[in-house]
């Protein structure tokens, strides 16, 4: 009997996530996760959060709960604003756009941005929801060639010209997902100076870089091309996931159709979380709660490290990061980390393959571990397992080769 209901052609380009997938396996009992890219639940500041309902619901309980203007609450795109401006990012107030997390500022630019069959590049590998967020517009990625220090202004200058040209390079400059990579000085001057001469917009998107382990990174992108870059920031990492509560910074130009997009979107985000969180944050709240998440994932981070030293077998690679929340690591010749999923999870271990963060030709050798939120001892335990299987692999497949 034929379909009622007929699906668009780009709904063929709309995937499960793989990480939410192996999150729903992770609940199984016993199962170490490495896997989520989740924020320690021990560093949310729960007291502060609850005073702060309090008072915005003693305050302006009315307004809090009514709708709202789809640009965000003025105080907090003002408070964006200022703290941008620390790190060189000159903007106005006008331009910040209060999105429902970093996330749908990528599907706003993406809507706005993209036309079906328009290239737009990406590292290689890059962030697995920046990727979905932008397939259901219909782009042609341009993977961006690099090396251990980031992408290649090389790459950037031989992106296509002609039209449709490319619409955009997504960049994830600070202890990028997946790799942790953070890129220097250096490469971050050539990367612009590169995307200006080939006339590539940039989305530069930044959840991590306030989770510096020894060093704060360079000053980000939007501050040396700030009229051909477009900025996401998000309170995710800093506070807590569940406020949904990201931002994103355009040219004015551009500020409104990713307005019109956001309102044809959801209309606002949630002005409660807004005001919630500017109560929690405006007097420099995250000036003295930010060092204590630093200095809790500086010791799982160097816990981390320890473990893939000790239990990885001969052949694994992988860079302690500087910051953020992942390692990457790239596993013997033989191994598929995709197929050796379903043994790790037997095994009690979690992780993500990492052939889904790739746009085109996916390394099966490769695989990102999250280290914040299982305490040191955990790590240790879950490294173990997760070299005990790869051992136990490598051992049988070495047995059967003559």
């Amino acid at each position: 009997m034929p379909t009622l209901w007929h699906q668009a052609r780009r709904s063929a380009r709309l995937n499960p996530s793989i990480i939410r997938e192996i999150l729903k396996v992770t609940e199984q009992p016993g199962v170490l996760s490495l896997a989520g890219g989740l924020p320690s639940a021990d560093t949310f500041p729960v007291e502060a959060i609850r005073a702060a309902c309090d008072k915005v619901l003693t305050d302006a309980p009315h307004a809090a709960l009514q709708y709202a203007a789809s640009e965000g609450f003025g105080p907090l795109r003002e408070w964006v604003a200022q703290r941008l401006g620390t790190m060189g990012i000159k903007v106005k107030a006008d331009q910040v756009l209060v999105t429902t997390g970093s996330q749908q500022g990528l599907d706003l630019i993406g809507k706005v941005m993209v036309d079906a069959g328009a290239p737009v590049a990406v590292e290689s590998p890059t962030y697995l929801g920046a990727l979905q967020a932008f397939n259901p517009y219909e782009p042609i990625y341009a993977s961006l060639a690099g090396d251990d220090e980031g992408p290649l202004p090389g790459a950037i200058e031989a992106l296509p010209h002609d039209a449709p040209g490319t619409r955009f390079a997504y960049l994830l400059p600070n202890f990028q997902n997946p790799t942790g990579r953070v890129l220097g000085e250096d490469r971050r001057v050539a990367l612009v100076r590169a995307a200006q001469a080939a006339r590539v917009p940039l989305v530069e998107d930044n959840p991590y870089g306030d989770l510096w382990f020894d060093e704060e990174p360079p000053a980000p992108l939007a501050a040396r091309w700030p009229e051909g870059t477009v900025y996401l920031g998000s309170f995710s990492k800093v506070l807590a996931p569940g406020f949904r509560l990201g931002y994103l910074v355009a040219p004015e130009h551009l500020c409104p159709k990713l307005l019109q997009a956001k309102q044809a979107a959801d209309l606002h985000t949630p002005g409660f979380n807004q005001r919630v969180v500017h109560e929690v944050i405006r007097d420099g709240f995250l000036d003295t709660h930010v060092p204590t998440i630093r200095a809790r994932y500086r010791l799982q981070r160097d816990a981390m490290a320890a473990a893939l030293l000790r239990h990885l077998p001969e052949g694994s690679q992988w860079q302690a990061p500087k910051g953020g929340m992942f390692f990457w690591v790239r596993l013997p010749a033989g191994c598929d980390a995709m197929a050796l999923l379903p043994k790790a999870v037997a095994a009690g271990i979690a992780y993500v393959p990492g052939a889904a963060f790739y746009a085109h030709a996916p390394d099966p050798r490769t695989l990102r571990l999250s280290f914040v939120t299982l305490s040191p001892a955990d790590i240790a335990d879950a490294v173990a397992l997760l070299g005990g299987v790869l051992r136990e692999h490598l051992d049988a497949t070495a047995e059967v080769t003559p």
